[in-house]
C-alpha cells in the first residue's frame, strides 16, 4: 500500500476538484494507493457541497482535510493559506506517515519541499502551468506594481527550487516540458508529461438519448434546422470572448440561423454587453449554467465548438480540459494555435479548424469551412479523446510515477 498526501489549493467542492481531481483519485484508490486530501475551501461552495464531496470520497475511501480559504487582503492571505496548509499537512503526517506527497501547483509545493526536506518523503511537483507567468499575462498581477514585481520575482524562484528538488515533476503539456528542460536549465530533472484528462465514460455522445436531447433542444427553442456553435467553460481572463463572437457574427452571413449556446458557470454580463456591442439579436444567444452531470447533454447540442485562449508565453503550459471533453462527444472544435500542444494535437488528428490569426479574414476563412467540420466522422474524434485524453490514461501515467518513486 502506498500512502499518498495530495495537497490541493483548488477546492474539492469547486467545479475543477470535481471535474479535475478527484476523478483521477477515486480511480487511483482502486489500486492500493491510500489517499489522503487537503485542500483549500471557498466558503460559499464548501457549505454548499461539503456532505455531498465528502459521500463521494468516503465511497473512495478517501480521506479529507479541508482547510478555509483566505480570500483578502491580496497576497498576504495567500501566505496565511500556505502557512495553514504547512500546519495541517504536518499533522497528518504525524498521524499516518504518508510516502509521498503529491503537490498540485505552486501554492502546495511550499508544503511538499519542506516536507521533504524534514521527513523525507516523496515530493511531486504538479505543476499544471507556469504559475507565475500566468499571473503576470493575465494581467492579475502587473509588473507596474513595485510589489507584484516582487511576488512575482520570489514565486520563479521558487519555482526554480521545486524543480531542482522534486523527485518527480509533472507537465501538462510537451511543449512546456520541452521549455523547462531547454529555457529553465533542467535538462535532466524526472518529468512526466500527462495532459488534462476527461471522464471519457461520462463524456460520450452514445450515452445521449434521442428523447432526452429531443426535449432540451424544445426548451432551448432549437430548431431542428438551426447550426449549433457552442462554448464550454469560464469567461473573460484568459479566454478570448469577444474574438469568439466576433466569429459567430459573420457566421451569422453564411448560416442565418445559426446559435450560440454558451456554457458556463460564470456572470452572464459580458456575454450580453458583448451581444449588444456586436448587434446580435438575442434569439441567436442561448446562455445556460450546467452541473458537470449535465453538461454532456448540452454539448451534444452542437454541430461545431469554439474556444479561442491568448496566445502567451504561459499558456505553452496549458493543456485546456474542455478539449477532452468535447472531443469524447464526437464534436469538432475551432481553436487557435500557439497554446500547450494543440499546435501538435489538432493538425495531426484532423480534430478541426485552427488559426493563428484573429482578424476579420481568418475569421471568415473558418466560416467558409465549417460545413467542412461537420464532415469529420464522430467515432474518430471520440477515439483520439480516449487514446490521448481519457482519464484511465492519465490514472495509468499517475500510478507509474508514484510506483516509480516507491521501487527508489
Amino acid at each position: 500500500m502506498i500512502n499518498i498526501l495530495y495537497i490541493s489549493y483548488d477546492g474539492m467542492t469547486d467545479p475543477l476538484g470535481e471535474s479535475q481531481v478527484i476523478p483521477y483519485l477515486k480511480e487511483l484508490s482502486k489500486n492500493e494507493i491510500k489517499i489522503t486530501i487537503l485542500s483549500a475551501e471557498k466558503q460559499a461552495p464548501f457549505e454548499a457541497r461539503k456532505n455531498y464531496i465528502n459521500n463521494i470520497l468516503k465511497d473512495s475511501n478517501i480521506d479529507w482535510f479541508p482547510i478555509k480559504y483566505t480570500k483578502k487582503p491580496p497576497i498576504i492571505s495567500t501566505v496565511i493559506d500556505i502557512r495553514k496548509i504547512y500546519k495541517k499537512a504536518v499533522q497528518i503526517y504525524h498521524k499516518t506517515k504518508f510516502d509521498i506527497v503529491h503537490c498540485r501547483s505552486y501554492i502546495a509545493a511550499h508544503t511538499g519541499l519542506i516536507l521533504k526536506q524534514k521527513y523525507g518523503v516523496k515530493f511531486i511537483f504538479d505543476m499544471r502551468g507556469f504559475y507565475a507567468d500566468e499571473r503576470v499575462d493575465g494581467n492579475l498581477w502587473p509588473q507596474s506594481n513595485p510589489i507584484y514585481k516582487q511576488v512575482y520575482k520570489y514565486f520563479k524562484n521558487k519555482e526554480k527550487s521545486f524543480l531542482k528538488n522534486a523527485d518527480y515533476t509533472i507537465s501538462l503539456t510537451y511543449a512546456g516540458k520541452d521549455i523547462i528542460n531547454n529555457k529553465f536549465g533542467f535538462p535532466n530533472i524526472p518529468i512526466k508529461v500527462i495532459p488534462c484528462c476527461a471522464d471519457t465514460d461520462l463524456f460520450d455522445y452514445k450515452n445521449i438519448e434521442t428523447t432526452t436531447q429531443e426535449k432540451l433542444q424544445t426548451d432551448l427553442n432549437i430548431d431542428k434546422n438551426d447550426f449549433v456553435l457552442s462554448y464550454l467553460g469560464s469567461l473573460g481572463t484568459w479566454y478570448m470572448t469577444e474574438e469568439m463572437i466576433k466569429l459567430f457574427v459573420i457566421l451569422l452571413k453564411y448560416k442565418p440561423k445559426a446559435k450560440l449556446l454558451i456554457i458556463t458557470k460564470d456572470n452572464y454580463d459580458l456575454i450580453l454587453e458583448l451581444a449588444k456591442k456586436h448587434k446580435i439579436d438575442p434569439k441567436h444567444l442561448i446562455i445556460r449554467s450546467a452541473n458537470r452531470l449535465e453538461v454532456p447533454l448540452m454539448l451534444s447540442l452542437s454541430h461545431v465548438s469554439i474556444f479561442f485562449i491568448k496566445p502567451v508565453f504561459s499558456k505553452k503550459a496549458s493543456s485546456p480540459t474542455k478539449l477532452a471533453e468535447i472531443l469524447g462527444m464526437g464534436i469538432p472544435i475551432i481553436c487557435n494555435a500557439n497554446v500547450g500542444d494543440i499546435d501538435k494535437f489538432v493538425p495531426e488528428n484532423n480534430l478541426g479548424v485552427m488559426i493563428d490569426s484573429f482578424d476579420t479574414e481568418a475569421l471568415n476563412k473558418t466560416c467558409k469551412e465549417i460545413d467542412n467540420l461537420t464532415k469529420i466522422n464522430k467515432k474518430h474524434l471520440r477515439t483520439v479523446a480516449v487514446d490521448l485524453f481519457s482519464l484511465d490514461k492519465g490514472v495509468k501515467e499517475y500510478l507509474s510515477v508514484y510506483k516509480n518513486l516507491m521501487s527508489k
